[in-house]
Order: C-alpha cells, then structure tokens, then sequence
C-alpha cells in the first residue's frame, strides 16, 4: 500500500461521492482508479460495460486483474 497525494478539489469530490455512494473515501477513490484504468484499456466500452466486467469479477471470487478483464471484454 502507498500513498497518493491528489488535490484539494479531488479530495472533496472523493469525500462527496464517498458519502453518497456509502463508501470509504479510500473505497471511492480505488473504484474510479479500476474505472479509470479499464476505460484507458478498453475505449470502446462503455460505463455500462465496465461496471458489468467489475461486478463478474466480484462473483468469480478473482478479483480484479486487468489483463484478464480486458482480454474477457474482447
């Protein structure tokens, strides 16, 4: 684990969605990394998409590894 330093106003959202959405700000924070991260991998997914690899990665138990996830969206 290390420690990212990010901006005031990217806190503030963070902190924001955090409590509307009943997460941690760190659980925030990571969800729009692995959201980030697929969009940049995938760019032809949508929001929808990305969110359905997210939720079949968390029923088969693996986690997320994104080589796997974007070789799955193929």
């Amino acid at each position: 684990m290390g420690i990212v330093k990010i901006s005031e106003q990217m806190h503030d959202n963070l902190r924001t969605a955090s409590e509307a959405l009943s997460r941690s700000i760190n659980s925030q924070a990571e969800h729009w990394l692995r959201i980030g991260m697929l969009a940049e991998l995938n760019p032809d997914l949508r929001y929808r998409e990305i969110c359905q690899l997210l939720l079949q990665a968390g029923q088969d138990g693996c986690g997320l590894d994104l080589r796997r996830q974007a070789e799955a969206a193929r």
